[in-house]
């Protein structure tokens, strides 16, 4: 193999690109250094274990989660808001399944950058429910709702969790319904 200059950023963008081409069980760093043509010991300078890589991971899908759920709600209010950002939250988990597994891998907690990056996606949520009139306590309360709502969606799909032989999109669209009542509940003025 012929040496080559890398950069964290080509060894992210490598293993990112094998765990949404095969799954996030495919990525190893012996898999990643063949990708990037050098060897596995050539990543030590940019990642410290494959541990690491998978935090940088779910680091990644989650940066991306957090800036594709701000760009659906932009305009957006109200009841309109919470769809956009449902299908987003959909549409990121369809394109990048093994970037999104990887935000479950660790559990953020003792971790600053991980419950950072959790808080970014909670915060885009509730900026996006302004509209509803909630109390800045129930925003951050209907904005962890959805998280919680969206992620267990969308985590049941990507995995096939969903066994009954009902359309999925019929589903998705009762429980954003659902969700979206339950927020105009909390409200303490009304819509």
């Amino acid at each position: 193999m012929s040496r080559r200059t890398l950069d964290t950023q080509q060894v992210v963008e490598s293993a990112a690109a094998l765990a949404d081409a095969e799954g996030l069980d495919a990525v190893t760093l012996t898999r990643v250094a063949e990708h990037l043509g050098v060897r596995q010991p050539a990543l030590y300078r940019h990642v410290d274990s494959f541990d690491a890589l998978i935090r940088a991971l779910g680091l990644r899908g989650r940066g991306i989660l957090a800036d594709r759920l701000g760009a659906a709600a932009v305009g957006m209010a109200g009841d309109d808001a919470v769809w956009a950002m449902g299908v987003a939250w959909r549409s990121m988990v369809a394109d990048h399944p093994g970037l999104y597994a990887a935000t479950d891998r660790y559990p953020c907690a003792t971790d600053p950058e991980l419950e950072e990056a959790v808080e970014r996606v909670v915060e885009v949520l509730g900026q996006a429910l302004t509209a509803y009139g909630l109390s800045d306590v129930d925003r951050v309360h209907a904005a962890r709702s959805m998280r919680s709502v969206f992620h267990g969606f969308a985590h049941l799909e990507s995995g096939d969790g969903h066994p009954y032989a009902l359309d999925l999109d019929d589903s998705f669209n009762r429980l954003v319904n659902l969700l979206c009542a339950g927020i105009r509940q909390m409200a303490t003025v009304p819509v």
